[in-house]
């Protein structure tokens, strides 16, 4: 067994089959100690690091949008890896787009279609295979740093789904109290100190349980102190990457950031916005990673870096950035087109892959391409096996990678997140440059506005080449209506028979107050802080565990 980090142990719970012993790559971390790249690289199974923003839109990388100035890094990054232009989340909100990215299948597939809560039982149905259980029998450390979202109740914790390592926040970060809230809109009170809390005036903020942060099964900090957050999760990746490169197996770490959801937890900024300084803070922590990986061997480990949907406009001034993403049409009718939306500003997201000496850099791609693909990409390139007896809507992209075809999906299938239709329901789909609603809606815009619900037959269509602002769908009567309605039609029924047919599952969303992670019932909004040294012995730690389950 492989001690973890703070001495736990990762195959406590999961015992790790090693097949074959891969030599290892360099490796890729955060904060690099001492001797930590001083081997030379060696050929084998390359490193993977998926980096998963939070509600970025796809103009806040200045590489998409040359309004935006506060990405150097991530801008870098483009230069000299591959830029996706046409890119996709999997879904427009959290859960299902994290589901999805996990497992290669849609939400009617692998049944998480809409977000968990606090207080859920369950979460991604245990009967779906994670990337993270796959690439672990294929001989890779894996960890989960950051948001999970996919249940942390029993068995859906991280911990049981292919992580040999967790450490993060069990959902999102405005799912809890703290005692530094940051900026939100509406503002959102701290946690209370020493009575019970008083009612918020938005029903949206969270005052009775403070936000957890967990390490593997331990929650070692409630409420997390959400200003330290970035340097906790350097902190974790390097000494995950240190152990990877001690057993000398290759790793996967999936970093799902706190950036750019509320609350922004920033310092008062002097010269720009808080949503600039916040950018600018994730970008600087992107750069962090690519530096590293560049000190340690360049092409050793395969960087992709995206966003689970676009940006949440109900927050006004602290959302992103849409770029040329309008959804005009909506616009017009009220609700905004972005985040919980079938619209391009719901889930076309930014996109960049950097893997020197294998992806080309300087490159702009427009294949078609979505997070969906993420699972059996890198599946292919650990020289593993897709799970069997399911269907998998994404697919091995490699090529498109390696600049050796610019052709991603020629159809992609978007989801119903929230704003209207029933959740998870294929009701939007693109068909190479053309795109067709069946249903229609606008999610809460800052002004307060939604969009009603409107379903559409025919559908509305849309050619992206020409209306990326979604703004005057095909006139029904026109010719090139005519000509791509029954390409469209016949793409529909075969994809609702695909889904129909298929091994899909259902997930639990069933809720009990005790499923509520709480470190201590003793004390108001579960208030209590472990010890976090991790110079503290296996016993201390084991010890601290014992306590704090929260299962």
């Amino acid at each position: 067994m492989l001690p973890g980090p703070g001495g736990a142990f990762w195959s406590e719970h999961h015992p790790v089959s090693i097949m074959g012993t891969p030599a290892p790559w360099s490796v890729l971390l955060f904060a690099v100690p001492m001797g930590l790249c001083a081997l030379p690289m060696a050929q084998g199974k390359p490193n993977f690091i998926v980096i998963l923003a939070d509600d970025l839109g796809w103009g806040d990388l200045g590489a998409n949008w040359a309004e935006t100035k506060e990405t150097p890094h991530l801008d870098e990054l483009a230069a000299e890896g591959t830029r996706f232009v046409d890119f996709h989340s999997a879904a427009s909100t959290c859960s299902p787009s994290r589901a999805s990215l996990l497992t290669g299948r849609l939400g009617v597939r692998n049944g998480v279609t809409h977000n968990f809560a606090i207080s859920s039982l369950g979460g991604l149905p245990l009967n779906e295979t994670t990337l993270a259980e796959v690439l672990r029998a294929a001989g890779y450390s894996t960890a989960a740093i950051g948001k999970w979202h996919l249940g942390h109740h029993g068995h859906h914790h991280p911990i049981f789904r292919g992580f040999d390592y967790y450490f993060g926040i069990p959902y999102s970060h405005d799912m809890g109290c703290t005692d530094t809230p940051g900026y939100n809109v509406p503002p959102c009170p701290p946690c209370p100190q020493h009575s019970a809390a008083t009612s918020p005036t938005n029903k949206d903020c969270y005052t009775d349980v403070a936000l957890p942060l967990f390490e593997n099964l331990t929650i070692i900090q409630q409420p997390v102190n959400l200003s330290s957050l970035v340097e906790r999760y350097v902190e974790a990746a390097a000494r995950f990457i240190q152990q990877a490169r001690d057993s000398r197996r290759p790793f996967f770490l999936y970093l799902a950031l706190a950036h750019m959801h509320v609350p922004l937890q920033i310092a008062p900024p002097q010269d720009k916005g808080i949503y600039g300084a916040a950018l600018r803070e994730m970008d600087a922590l992107v750069g962090r990673v690519k530096r590293l990986a560049d000190s340690c061997g360049k092409g050793s480990t395969l960087l992709w870096f995206t966003g689970d949907n676009g940006p949440w406009m109900q927050k006004c001034e602290l959302a992103g950035r849409l770029g040329p993403l309008l959804g005009a049409w909506q616009r017009a009718r009220g609700g905004s087109p972005a985040k919980q939306t079938t619209w391009e500003g719901g889930h076309r997201v930014p996109a960049l892959v950097y893997w020197p000496g294998h992806v080309p850099a300087e490159r702009s791609s427009c294949a078609m391409l979505s997070t969906l693909d993420i699972f059996p990409t890198l599946v292919a390139l650990a020289g593993a096996t897709l799970p069997p007896n399911r269907r998998f809507d994404g697919t091995d992209v490699s090529p498109v990678l390696f600049g050796l075809s610019d052709v991603g999906h020629k159809i992609l299938l978007h989801p119903n997140s929230g704003a209207a239709g029933k959740d998870g329901a294929v009701e939007a789909l693109r068909l190479a440059q053309y795109k067709a609603f069946y249903t229609t809606g606008g999610a809460k815009a800052c002004d307060g506005s939604i969009g009603l619900e409107e379903h559409h037959w025919p559908p509305l269509i849309f050619n992206l080449d020409r209306d990326i602002q979604e703004q005057e769908p095909l006139d029904v009567a026109s010719r090139e209506y005519q000509a791509v309605l029954p390409a469209i039609s016949r793409a529909y029924a075969q994809a609702l028979e695909d889904i129909a047919t298929d091994n899909i599952t259902v997930a639990d969303y069933s809720k009990d107050p005790a499923a509520v992670p709480c470190c201590s019932t003793q004390h108001v909004a579960c208030r209590c802080h472990a010890p976090t040294s991790h110079t503290a012995s296996l016993d201390q730690h084991t010890d601290r565990r014992a306590t704090r389950l929260c299962l």
